[in-house]
């Protein structure tokens, strides 16, 4: 950082925070009638971002099956419907799509590639006799849906071109990365960061770079810290110069780039980036979120090895680390607002058997435990749970060879296979999942540790989990002919965390 940057550092710091004021001191002033409560939904790819959503919307709206919820649960809850967001310039959650392909389609909706909002008004009764005398509640849940990856994007508003540059080459090299990356590796060591400034020299680095990110998100890898996370998700930005940068092997305490160096090129492009793309997402979104839910897809790192799992535990760590947590205050929440509940969720739980769902919790409370004890340092509350917002699979007992094991019943995705069979989608099958490790501390241990581990439709001596992709259910129909809410596991004591307490 030159002398400008340094000077100039702290009054950018200072503008942000200002900014952020103004924005909170609008919403509280909209609030002022119905008091609003700005959710955030986020995880990495795959995780289920737009179902958890759907599923919440739909089971609200529709009066589904929510016992742990009090609220509902109570019949406090008097109606929740859709209303126009706030936001005219986000995207709006296209969540009669989604719920059309979930119901009618029986197929699973378009993962998250932006950000989008969505307002559900709930109205209640308080629980309190005091506040029942002054009349009904109401409730604006504005429902922020935003891709994970973004999130660790938000640590290199910290970092200058060197430092990202010395941390992204050093996972690059990494045993478990340094084949996946080697194409990039090869173009790098050919480039000379004094040469002159070039464009194809540039693209190409970007392209060989987007390329290694790209490989280490695939299924075979399952690799979860790829910042810059745009460069995965690049939208309307696709091509610009602000997406069109790599890490370069330069010293973290080299001096400054000279001018008209690729070196310098690169870092006016990093530069570009964050004040273009990172910011402002956390000025605009993050920034004035009150609470927020991470969804985290387990299975699928459990699936890929150690490596996943290791690579998981640093990707959690680094999303929370971005978080703003505290308590809540009425003041806070205009002079600097905070997130005051954080819930982490591990998905999919349907692909187990419900004796499983407790071992698949301890897995992911392991994994956010550095993580969690940051965010309640600083006041906020965190809780940790298994849970499937939409259930996909039954439950029920099958003997093989005179013994009976639990298993799970479902309708396998068109095109899935096991064992060398092919499914058309349209055939139920019963599955064995297994167990999970009763101790999840054998999941951090050396990899060797990792194959006694057996998962869903695990084969024997095999070193990861394999389970199948199922399709959404066939929802039944009352005798007048009406649909039935979204079937899910623990969806309801997900709400009680996030918004019960506001309805009470």
């Amino acid at each position: 950082m030159n002398a400008l940057e340094a000077l100039l550092n702290p009054l950018n710091t200072l503008t942000e925070e200002t900014r952020l004021t103004l924005s909170n001191f609008a919403d509280a002033a909209t609030g002022l009638t119905v008091p609003s409560l700005r959710l955030g939904v986020t995880g990495l790819a795959r995780s289920g971002k737009t179902v958890f959503l759907t599923a919440l919307v739909h089971n609200l709206v529709h009066g589904g099956r929510l016992p742990l919820f009090s609220a509902s649960a109570g019949r406090r809850m008097t109606s929740a419907h859709l209303q126009p967001q706030p936001d005219d310039a986000v995207p709006r959650f296209d969540y009669e799509a989604h719920v059309s392909a979930l119901v009618k389609g029986r197929i699973w909706p378009d993962s998250t590639r932006q950000v989008s909002e969505l307002r559900l008004t709930i109205d209640y009764e308080s629980a309190s006799y005091f506040y029942r005398k002054l009349g009904p509640g109401r409730l604006h849940v504005d429902l922020i849906d935003y891709p994970g990856e973004w999130l660790l994007d938000l640590p290199l508003l910290g970092k200058d071109f060197a430092t990202f540059s010395a941390e992204a080459l050093e996972r690059a090299r990494a045993e478990n990365r340094a084949q996946i990356a080697e194409p990039f590796l090869k173009v790098l060591a050919e480039t000379d960061p004094q040469s002159d400034e070039s464009e194809p020299a540039a693209q190409e680095l970007a392209l060989r770079f987007k390329n290694y990110l790209a490989t280490c998100r695939a299924d075979a890898h399952a690799l979860s810290m790829l910042p810059p996370g745009r460069f995965l998700m690049p939208g309307d930005l696709d091509g610009s110069p602000a997406l069109t940068f790599a890490p370069l092997d330069i010293p973290v305490d080299a001096a400054a780039a000279r001018s008209g160096t690729l070196r310098a090129m690169m870092e006016r492009r990093y530069e570009a980036y964050k004040t273009h793309v990172v910011r402002p997402f956390f000025r605009n979104h993050f920034a004035r979120l009150d609470r927020q839910i991470v969804l985290v897809d387990v299975l699928h790192a459990l699936n890929a090895g150690p490596h996943a799992i290791a690579d998981l535990e640093v990707a959690l760590s680094e999303v929370l680390g971005a978080f703003r947590p505290g308590k809540r205050s009425w003041l806070s929440s205009i002079l600097s607002r905070r997130i005051d509940r954080i819930l982490f969720a591990a998905t999919k739980a349907d692909h187990l058997h419900s004796a499983d769902h407790d071992r698949l919790e301890a897995i992911l409370k392991r994994l956010v435990t550095r993580a969690e004890e940051r965010a309640r340092f600083r006041g906020a509350q965190v809780d940790v749970l298994a849970m499937a917002a939409v259930r996909a699979t039954r439950e029920a007992m099958v003997k093989h060879r005179g013994e009976e094991l639990p298993a799970i019943l479902g309708t396998p995705l068109p095109g899935e296979q096991l064992n060398g069979e092919r499914y058309d989608g349209k055939t139920e099958i019963a599955m064995f999942p297994g167990d999970l490790p009763l101790n999840p501390e054998s999941l951090f241990r050396q990899a060797e540790s990792f194959s006694e581990v057996t998962g869903p439709k695990i084969r024997r001596g095999k070193s990861s989990l394999q389970f199948l992709r199922f399709r959404p259910p066939e929802l039944d129909t009352t005798a007048e002919g009406l649909t039935l809410s979204l079937p899910h596991i623990r969806l309801d004591r997900a709400l009680e965390f996030l918004i019960g307490d506001r309805l009470a």
